[in-house]
């Protein structure tokens, strides 16, 4: 199948910087951009506008609630869907049906659906969410199984070890359920994306460890007599030559204070998550290990929770890995970039005319 790319929209807020800093070094856009309605609807309207199929709309602690952001843009934006992250263990699964139903009428079937197993443990005892990490994926696993029966709007009981319900009925179901994207790199994640999900995803490491990842889920997928599709996400910096692109990566870099990278990575240390040990342990929190394929720089993931990976250098070399991971099995790709606005403006006008060309993006 052609290539799917994502955007993603920075509900926590934007800037040139990967980080807030203390210090303001001379010369340095230490600029902050607060994520207003007015800017995030800019952000939309330009990966509307600039053919990109999604946008990924995060939720957490620091992000604007993802559902009510994600409404007031669908009314601003036209044709992009938006990937709404969701957290199984917040909400019952008909409560989530009766939202996703809702959105799917309000904004024409823009709905597509990203399952949030879990983050750190400690962010989700905030939320009141006790299990480990096993359990949730348990959890999500009768979420997903519940939610697919009660898409086509008939009564269903359904007696779980974390739900319950008894006639649990979708009034007013859509007329085109939401796709599953479900992410996880824990062998627990697999076993449930090869059973429910419609679309797996893994955050971006090299395309031969994606691609193992990416063969075991198939095989999970084909125990149940499914096929799924495939999704990674990576941070871009994309520019007209490779020294441009790298030039903008060190800037990033030297924005880092020290100790905002020391306590990541002893966060990092202490982590749940499969997902994130993968991304500490490419880099080790060294800075001078941060390129582990070429064009792949792990700078992001040196400060930041989640996807640490960027792919970094010239529109040809950037569409040129992009065809590698298309090549390995990636049917979706998610991208970020700093700031969210321009990098958008870049990565479209510079790189996707490039996989148009060779076939793997379907004609604007």
């Amino acid at each position: 199948m052609a290539l799917q790319l994502h955007w993603f929209l920075p509900s926590h807020g934007d800037g040139w910087d990967l980080a807030e800093r203390r210090d303001h070094k001379p010369g340095a856009k230490v600029t902050r951009r607060k994520p207003d309605l007015g800017y995030l609807a800019q952000v939309a309207r330009a990966a509307d506008q600039l053919g990109f199929a999604g946008m990924l709309t995060p939720t957490g602690l620091f992000c604007e609630d993802a559902w009510v952001v994600a409404a007031a843009l669908a009314a601003q934006t036209n044709r992009v869907k938006f990937m709404i992250a969701l957290r199984p263990g917040l909400m019952s699964p008909l409560v989530a049906g009766q939202m996703a139903a809702t959105f799917q009428r309000i904004s024409g079937d823009r709905l597509l659906l990203n399952v949030v197993t879990g983050g750190e443990a400690d962010e989700q005892r905030r939320y009141g969410d006790w299990l480990d990490h096993d359990s949730r994926y348990d959890r999500t696993e009768e979420f997903l199984d519940l939610l697919d029966r009660l898409w086509p709007g008939d009564p269903v009981d359904f007696d779980g070890t974390h739900f319950r319900h008894k006639a649990a009925l979708l009034a007013r179901p859509p007329a085109v359920p939401p796709p599953i994207f479900l992410g996880g790199s824990s062998p627990a994640a697999r076993r449930v994306a090869g059973r429910l999900a419609d679309v797996y995803l893994a955050w971006g490491e090299t395309p031969g460890e994606l691609g193992v990842m990416f063969d075991e889920v198939r095989k999970r997928a084909a125990e149940h007599g499914r096929t799924l599709q495939l999704g990674t996400r990576f941070n871009v910096i994309s520019r007209d030559s490779a020294d441009e692109a790298w030039q903008a990566a060190e800037r990033l870099l030297r924005g880092l204070e020290p100790q905002t990278i020391e306590a990541a990575q002893r966060r990092f240390a202490r982590t749940e998550s499969e997902g994130q040990r993968r991304m500490a342990a490419l880099h080790g929190g060294d800075a001078g290990k941060l390129v582990v394929y070429p064009n792949v720089w792990m700078g992001f993931g040196l400060a930041r929770p989640g996807a640490g990976a960027a792919l970094v250098g010239s529109h040809e070399e950037v569409a040129e890995r992009i065809a590698e991971y298309h090549a390995a099995g990636a049917d979706h790709l998610i991208l970020s970039g700093q700031p969210h606005l321009e990098e958008a403006y870049s990565f479209a006008e510079g790189v996707m005319p490039l996989l148009r060309r060779r076939g793997i993006l379907e004609p604007s």
